[in-house]
């Protein structure tokens, strides 16, 4: 009985996927388009990085809350999650990181994302299709505290852009920074 319930609730959150998440990502492209990053630019190379930028992440704010880019600049973004909570550091423009949460929300009602952990056994698994609710975009980093990681980032195009935490609650707490160009 335990196995057709849990067959159940595989074929149900697979289904709330597809229903919900079809066209804000599924139609986005590729995994590697996920969220419309290529909107915001691009994962960018090791060798074309122009300057470091530690991100602190810390209980919901980040240090800094604002930074500046040139267009066509690559930085590197070196980010710690200096907080009791998980947290995202994640590239977008403000429409983005709106669907972006409600994908976060479903993470949290999964058992995915556990407050200060995450679980990695149920982001693996198959929601149908070959799509799991793996967080692994080049745009974005999602760290339990202590942990820290770093993301390489092209920006091509020269448009409203922030780095938010999409965790739910975390963004509307002011866990969100702005990108400007300069």
């Amino acid at each position: 009985m335990k196995s057709y319930f849990y067959k159940g609730l595989v074929l149900a959150m697979a289904a709330a996927l597809t229903t919900t998440l079809a066209p804000a990502v599924f139609a986005a492209g590729e995994h590697g388009d996920h969220h419309g990053s290529s909107a915001v630019g691009e994962a960018g190379n090791a060798g074309d990085v122009s300057r470091t930028v530690e991100i602190l992440m810390v209980d919901n704010y980040y240090e800094p809350e604002s930074i500046s880019v040139n267009k066509g600049e690559t930085v590197r973004f070196v980010v710690k999650n200096d907080g009791a909570m998980v947290h995202e550091f994640n590239i977008g423009t403000p429409a983005m990181h709106q669907a972006h949460q409600d994908e976060m929300q479903m993470m949290v009602e999964h058992g995915v994302l556990k407050g200060d952990h995450i679980d990695h056994e149920m982001m693996e698994m198959d929601m149908g299709d070959g799509h799991s609710m793996k967080h692994d975009d080049p745009n974005s980093v999602l760290l339990e505290p202590g942990q820290s990681d770093e993301i390489i980032w092209t920006f091509s195009e020269d448009t409203e852009l922030e780095f938010a935490c999409n965790v739910p609650g975390h963004y509307q707490a002011g866990m969100v920074g702005t990108i400007r160009f300069e």
